[in-house]
């Protein structure tokens, strides 16, 4: 790292004092030497008293210094882990603040600035002013390199905005998105986006967006091989989607399903679908044999 740069990151810890910038001085000493650390965060970060959550929030919107703006994000992060700094941040204005920062040309300030209110959004109240950034979020999904620690940042978020049904109308042009990744994307990112899908397939107003969508290559994913969180994902998604559509009130139509639709999988030509449960009864993991036999029975 320059010294113009490292200048800037002590010139913040001064505006800041030593407490609430501790990291940004590890930055200035240690970025010479390499990476920094993400998972190495200040000591002290869930001591911070409001005066010093202040401060960092003012120099979010102080500075243009990307690597003072991932910083202070990390540090505010990190803060976040505990309630009480949640309510703090929030009642700071803080939230729309990190908020702005979804809109940074940088990737890594917007990752950042992601994990930021993910951890935020552990609490309802935050939640509510969260939801005004999911379409950007998802946005950002979509626009990220496949499998990117960017991509998985606005995952996360997404899964935790949608643990209830309030936003889950916020995310229906996604869809789309989220069936592309689960097809393409690594396991780890298969995972990320089977936990979004999961808490959408549990809300009946969102199976129709659900079953229209076209996903050729779901039918892989259940299959003794694959990767046991992810099967057993998959088919608490598919055993939620069979539950809600028993449910109806006899007005689903089966012609507004195209071929490729996840409905037509389920029901309309569903006997690979059925052979491939048929193998999965003989999976040696309980928890995969429980929901196999949920969409049996429905």
């Amino acid at each position: 790292m320059g010294e113009p740069r490292g200048a800037a990151v002590r010139a913040a810890a001064v505006l800041l004092g030593a407490g609430a910038c501790y990291c940004l001085w590890r930055l200035a000493a240690g970025g010479r030497r390499g990476q920094p650390s993400d998972n190495s965060p200040p000591a002290s970060t869930h001591t911070m008293d409001e005066d010093a959550l202040q401060k960092l929030i003012h120099l979010l919107q102080a500075t243009d210094d990307p690597l003072i703006q991932e910083q202070a994000l990390i540090t505010l992060s990190n803060s976040a882990a505990f309630s009480v700094n949640q309510d703090i941040i929030r009642n700071l204005g803080g939230l729309s603040v990190i908020g702005g920062m979804l809109s940074d040309c940088v990737p890594k300030v917007k990752e950042k600035a992601l994990n930021a209110l993910n951890n935020l959004s552990m609490n309802i109240k935050n939640q509510e002013e969260i939801q005004v950034y999911i379409v950007q979020v998802c946005r950002n999904i979509e626009s990220a390199p496949l499998n990117s620690d960017l991509q998985l940042a606005g995952l996360r978020l997404l899964t935790n905005m949608s643990v209830t049904s309030d936003y889950h109308h916020k995310m229906i042009n996604s869809i789309p998105c989220l069936l592309h990744l689960l097809s393409e994307g690594t396991e780890r990112t298969q995972i990320q986006v089977l936990k979004v899908l999961v808490n959408l397939s549990a809300n009946p107003a969102m199976t129709r967006h659900l079953l229209r969508a076209k996903v050729p290559s779901l039918l892989l994913l259940f299959d003794n091989c694959i990767n046991r969180d992810i099967l057993l994902r998959a088919l608490v998604f598919a055993a939620n989607l069979k539950k809600n559509m028993n449910n109806e009130d006899g007005t689903m139509i089966k012609d507004q399903y195209s071929e490729h639709s996840i409905f037509s999988m389920l029901c309309r030509d569903s006997t690979p679908f059925a052979q491939k449960l048929a193998s999965l009864l003989h999976h040696p993991d309980t928890e995969v044999k429980e929901q196999v036999v949920r969409i049996l029975t429905q």
